[in-house]
């Protein structure tokens, strides 16, 4: 069976979110193509349990880990840490890809965290199973041994060093079956726990060993609260929000295809128009929404602030709604379409660098789960201030024509532009018009190329590059994934220039 085949067979009805589906995107050209990385994660259920389950992509490099391979299985031990997911390992891998072994081997972040993490979440109480379901080679093999339970299927290779190294190393030649099969670790080293004669077997048997244990209960305090529908047909997103990024919407329209019908109660409503801030309940559950504003909009001091942008009122408006979602335990959405912090001489005297940092401050320190989806632009210290991927979203989540760099293309063929001219000009060779065209021509082209969202899922900086109209359906099950009893410190926020 394939890797994706394996999943089908291992959720219920073959239904799974995939997480990481862009990983590797373009960035191995020189080995070829390695689609999504070579490792399949998904998260389903599995006789009725939420589970989170990992399976390598034997028809990709033999299943060999690249370094964003690695970053994928770590993203997905992350995830299942923060929802206490039980995690499945499907492992069919040669192990680490040799070519490239200096990027995946010895750091913090390399191929020795994935078996530390093991460590960590079996200490924590949270199942793992891995079955060996084809090669599972080297230091891979930790990957196995150091989960609660251990499968294998029959013609699957176990081992630190295959034959050919055996023989290498200390001159001994032994069958591969002999050697690591499984036969001789169900019944001779103890290794396995399950020997099965094939994949559905196999895969059944984790099915059933993991309806005998008891499912957490998820999905946070909802008072009885029904999934009562949006407001919107999620459908009419695509009405709604304009291709052109540059396009102005309503923040409350978009909301209203997301949350549930008549739960919205929007937090100081006439106070920092950019930023709309909401509670309101998605699929029942009830949580705080931090969205962008892209039309223009009105301050109370009458002032016109421009879309997309924060200002010192918005940006403090959220800073206090995060603080507040802390208090009272709620999890929450951001909602990324920014250009932005504003910028300019008024803004300056205004303190929009000490306004930004409350914010930042406080969306670090959060307690809470966070989850962020990012529908348009996503630039900037607005990244950042907004739950970007740097501040430990629970998930994040991406629409297809989203953009995501520390500037846009534009902004920056100009603001580069300016700095080779400056450059040319004092070395005494100024540019021709024409050259300066060319110039800011491919600027701008690296730029597009860099900001398209496809460039940010390859490397890992989202978790899925989703449809609009699936954003409730992603979010309703992220927060029914959200498990009661889950333990936060204290929230505090350290100093605050206020």
């Amino acid at each position: 069976m394939t890797a994706r085949e394996r999943l089908a067979a291992l959720f219920d009805d073959g239904i799974f979110f995939e997480l990481g589906l862009w990983a590797a995107h373009r960035m191995y050209a020189e080995w070829g193509v390695i689609p999504a990385a070579g490792v399949v994660v998904g998260i389903g259920r599995v006789a009725g349990r939420a589970c989170l389950a990992v399976a390598n992509d034997a028809t990709v490099k033999a299943g060999a880990m690249f370094p964003m391979s690695v970053k994928k299985v770590l993203r997905a031990q992350r995830v299942a840490e923060r929802f206490r997911l039980p995690l499945v390992y499907l492992v069919d891998s040669a192990g680490v890809f040799l070519p490239m072994q200096d990027e995946i081997f010895p750091d913090e972040d390399d191929f020795g965290r994935i078996f530390r993490n093991n460590a960590v979440l079996s200490a924590l109480g949270i199942p793992q199973v891995a079955a060996v379901m084809g090669s599972c080679v080297a230091g891979g093999a930790y990957l196995t041994v150091l989960c609660d339970t251990v499968l294998m299927t029959e013609g699957s290779q176990l081992y630190l060093a295959a034959p050919a190294l055996v023989k290498a190393a200390i001159g001994q030649e032994v069958d591969p079956e002999e050697l690591g099969g499984a036969a001789m670790h169900a019944g001779v080293s103890g290794t396995v726990d399950f020997k099965e004669p094939d994949d559905p077997s196999c895969l059944a048997r984790i099915r059933s060993l993991l309806a005998l244990r008891p499912e957490a209960r998820r999905g946070g305090p909802a008072d009885g609260a029904e999934d009562v529908g949006p407001a919107r047909d999620p459908e009419s997103l695509y009405d709604l929000v304009p291709d052109d990024p540059r396009g102005g919407y309503d923040a409350r329209d978009l909301l209203a295809c997301v949350i549930d019908r008549d739960s919205g109660q929007e937090y100081k409503a006439d106070y920092g128009p950019t930023l709309v801030t909401m509670y309101a309940r998605i699929g029942g559950r009830p949580v705080g929404i931090v969205a962008n504003q892209r039309r223009r909009c009105t301050s109370g001091r009458g002032e016109v602030q421009i879309g997309g942008v924060l200002y010192p009122d918005s940006v403090e408006k959220a800073a206090r709604f995060v603080m507040d979602c802390n208090q009272d335990g709620l999890p929450i959405v951001f909602f990324q379409d920014v250009q932005g912090f504003m910028v300019g001489k008024e803004a300056e005297r205004s303190g929009i660098i000490r306004a930004g940092a409350k914010l930042v401050n406080v969306v670090s320190n959060s307690v809470v789960p966070k989850l962020t989806v990012i529908v348009g632009g996503s630039f900037g210290a607005g990244n950042y201030a907004l739950c970007g991927k740097a501040y430990d979203p629970w998930l994040i989540l991406a629409w297809p024509n989203a953009q995501y760099a520390v500037m846009g293309p534009h902004q920056a063929a100009e603001t580069l532009l300016s700095l080779r001219l400056r450059v040319a000009e004092r070395e005494g060779r100024p540019l021709a018009e024409d050259e300066v065209g060319r110039l800011r021509e491919a600027i701008r082209s690296q730029y597009q190329e860099q900001s398209d969202i496809r460039f940010g899922a390859a490397r890992g900086w989202v978790d899925a590059i989703i449809a609009p109209h699936e954003t409730r359906r992603w979010l309703a099950e992220a927060l029914r994934l959200i498990p009661d009893d889950r333990e936060s410190p204290p929230f505090r926020t350290g100093v605050l220039q206020v």
